[in-house]
């Protein structure tokens, strides 16, 4: 995987998905962000088996690829790289090299294969709730959330 990007087009996408990454698993796979990068495009995968969060942003791919990087790691590397910075990302056997200006960052990956990802579920339904209704059910159940951002569009 070959690309490049601006720090903000990686950090944006990054920080979505980071919430469900924990720096302390059983499954040391788990403590990596999966990123894919097609078509011009970097899509960023977390997940914590439970909770699957996915985010994306065009970048220049200039070769295709899957890999994994710990999270928490790259988010720091991306938080401290000055604002607007061009940022090229190779990977090569299980090393990938991040490179911004004068620095250089070398991390280890694990094999994309190892990720768990979520299977896609395609059926749809749908539900109508009073918006009363659903403000009460909310209301007792917010608590058990992390960070959840809930949208009430009114039919």
């Amino acid at each position: 995987m070959k690309l490049t990007a601006a720090r903000e087009d990686i950090l944006d996408p990054l920080q979505s998905v980071i919430g469900v990454v924990e720096r302390r698993q059983t499954m040391p796979i788990l403590a990596n962000v999966l990123l894919s990068a097609r078509d011009d495009r970097l899509g960023i995968t977390g997940t914590d088996l439970e909770v699957e969060l996915v985010a994306s942003h065009a970048v220049s791919v200039q070769q295709s690829g899957d890999v994994t990087m710990p999270g928490r790691k790259l988010l720091e590397i991306f938080r401290a790289l000055p604002e607007k910075s061009s940022v090229s990302i190779t990977t090569e056997g299980d090393r990938a090299t991040l490179r911004a200006g004068r620095s250089r960052f070398t991390l280890a990956c694990l094999p994309a294969t190892e990720f768990p990802v979520v299977e896609e579920i395609n059926s749809q339904q749908h539900l109508k709730v009073a918006q009363s209704e659903l403000r009460r059910l909310i209301d007792k159940t917010h608590f058990s959330t992390r960070s959840a951002k809930f949208a009430l569009h009114r039919s």
